[in-house]
């Protein structure tokens, strides 16, 4: 036990002289450490000196087990110490930022964690001193009787602590992952975003039907917006209710703690001057003050729930109605591609000809406007209208009889 002490020790020693070159921060919580880490020896000193005043074996087990318990929860100490001190350097911003932003988390969760046990370790040691000064004070049958209701309250608040420490590591979990997905949204909206100005900038290359793509792009990424935007509202909502569901907890477990730590005192005290009815009425109180204070929290508890449910609710609402607008005039632009699609496949063949031609019509509405101009200043004979009206008949009846001969030929062969 004494070469374990002395490792605790050394290891110790290390860690804060290593702390001097890190942040204020990982100082802070490193000092808190070494601060558990002192009141664990003084309290395995006091279980030492416990089981040396102790005669019987069953007893000499059970502060075995519990110093065990406690180099345990040294060890486990040490390893978040040593992860603490771990830091990577890395050159991308986002990177950095988002690492950052994990580690104070980690730091706060650390810190509450280490509260947490202090005060664990506090209560532990007080029932300790407790516990010796009533053994030495009673007789056996008392001590006994004593010594199965410590063990009870220890195993109880073990219990609890176990439970903030659970508690905590699932925040911090559920805090990594929505962090993760908050950048994985913003990553992806980055992303989406240039590909977006990239097709942009090459329909503007084409100049075609450019304003038509343009607005559907202006459209894409509204949409992507919206739906990136309802996305982190989502994960600041659920990061917002597991926050408070988490503060709960604890405050209940705060609460259950107290109550546990005033009963045991009021015990101690009782066991002492012998008032089983005071006893009974003041843990009575006690129970009734921790409904009450129980059923407040829930209610409070509730009702932030269900606000953020109503906002949820809200912010669906008016992104589907923003996404269903958004699907009308996206549908509308659509159609009105399709339409110009389908015109100009069906226009693709005839093209050029058509364009020949109506230039050809222009110019000869044009001659002709001319010309009736010319006629309203000088009047031609009827001669040489007649001759070109004949010249223009006979090409007609040329052309037609040379349809008909082909079709004859065709059908006759």
């Amino acid at each position: 036990m004494m070469i374990t002490m002395m490792m605790v020790m050394m290891m110790t020693m290390i860690i804060m002289m290593k702390s001097m070159m890190l942040m204020m921060l990982m100082k802070m919580t490193i000092m808190m450490m070494v601060m558990i880490f002192l009141l664990m020896i003084i309290m395995m000193m006091l279980l030492l000196l416990l089981m040396k005043k102790m005669k019987r074996r069953r007893m000499r087990k059970r502060m075995l087990l519990m110093s065990l318990l406690l180099m345990m929860m040294i060890m486990m100490m040490m390893v978040m110490m040593m992860m603490m001190r771990r830091r990577r350097r890395r050159r991308r911003r986002r990177r950095r930022m988002m690492m950052m932003m994990m580690m104070m988390m980690m730091m706060m969760m650390m810190m509450m964690m280490m509260m947490m046990m202090m005060m664990m370790m506090l209560m532990m040691m007080m029932m300790m001193m407790m516990m010796a000064m009533m053994m030495m004070m009673m007789r056996r049958r008392r001590r006994i009787m004593v010594m199965m209701m410590m063990r009870r309250i220890m195993m109880m608040i073990m219990m609890m602590m176990m439970m903030m420490i659970m508690m905590m590591m699932m925040m911090m979990m559920m805090m990594m992952m929505m962090m993760m997905m908050m950048m994985m949204m913003m990553m992806m909206m980055m992303m989406m975003m240039m590909m977006m100005m990239l097709m942009m900038m090459m329909m503007m290359m084409r100049r075609r039907r450019s304003i038509m793509m343009m607005m559907m792009m202006m459209m894409m990424m509204m949409m992507m917006m919206m739906m990136m935007m309802m996305m982190m509202m989502m994960m600041m909502m659920m990061m917002m209710m597991m926050m408070m569901m988490m503060m709960m907890m604890m405050m209940m477990m705060m609460m259950m703690m107290m109550m546990m730590m005033m009963m045991m005192m009021m015990m101690m005290m009782m066991m002492m001057m012998m008032m089983m009815l005071l006893m009974m009425m003041m843990m009575m109180m006690m129970m009734m003050m921790m409904m009450i204070i129980m059923m407040i929290m829930m209610m409070i508890m509730m009702m932030i729930v269900m606000m953020l449910m109503l906002m949820m609710m809200m912010m669906m609402m008016m992104m589907m109605m923003m996404m269903m607008m958004m699907m009308v005039m996206v549908m509308v632009m659509v159609k009105m591609k399709m339409k110009m699609m389908m015109m100009m496949m069906m226009m693709m063949r005839r093209r050029r000809r058509r364009r020949r031609r109506r230039r050809r019509r222009r110019r000869r509405r044009r001659r002709r406007r001319r010309r009736r101009r010319r006629r309203r200043r000088r009047r031609r004979s009827r001669r040489r209208r007649r001759r070109r009206w004949r010249r223009r008949r006979r090409r007609r009846r040329w052309r037609r009889r040379r349809r008909r001969r082909r079709i004859w030929w065709f059908a006759h062969t």
